[in-house]
This record gives C-alpha cells, structure tokens and sequence, in this order.
C-alpha cells in the first residue's frame, strides 16, 4: 500500500512528556479508531470521516490533516514541532542517523 503523506507533520500530545508524529493520513485513521469510545463525539466523528475520505481520494490529504489537527486543538492535544528533530541527533559512534 502507498503511503499518503501529509505536507508537513501533525505532532500530539499523547503523555505528559511523549509526542506523537503523524506523517499519513493512515496514521492519522489508526490514532483517530483509537480513541476511547467514550470520549468520542461529532469533531472526532467528522475528523474520522475526513481522513477515510482522503485515504479514498474523495478529498485532499489537506483536508484529512486540517481535521486531525483540528481535532487534536479540540481535545488539548496539539503539539508543536520538537526542537529538535530525530534526524538532528548525532548517534554514539560519531555518524549522523538520517530519517527515511
């Protein structure tokens, strides 16, 4: 399967100090029918439906990151971008990892 990457990532809050990144719109469907049933309600819903529409190609990939982070505003879970990047941080051995 292709992936349907997002222009930029959606970063959310998921413990007090862990950050979720959210590159696709498959990833953005699996974070949202993950939610708690009980804490689902109508953004959670249209932000559901908006992602499987663009994963279908029925709206843009524009339109499903647009929900899910409005979604995640809704809900106090919206993150800014770390400062610094996996791709920043320099392993032991001296090499630089790059992020695929």
């Amino acid at each position: 399967m292709i992936s349907k990457l997002f222009d930029r990532p959606v970063y959310l809050k998921e413990r007090k100090d862990l950050v979720r990144e959210i590159v696709a719109v498959e990833e953005a469907i699996d974070f949202l029918e993950d939610w708690p049933e009980r804490e689902r309600d109508l953004v959670h819903e249209a932000a559901l439906k908006t992602c499987y529409m663009a994963h279908d190609g029925l709206k843009p990939l524009r339109a499903a990151r647009d929900a899910i982070r409005a979604f995640a505003k809704k809900k106090g879970i919206l993150a800014k971008a770390p400062a610094v990047q996996p791709w920043m941080i320099k392993s032991v051995g001296g090499s630089v990892r790059a992020a695929l």
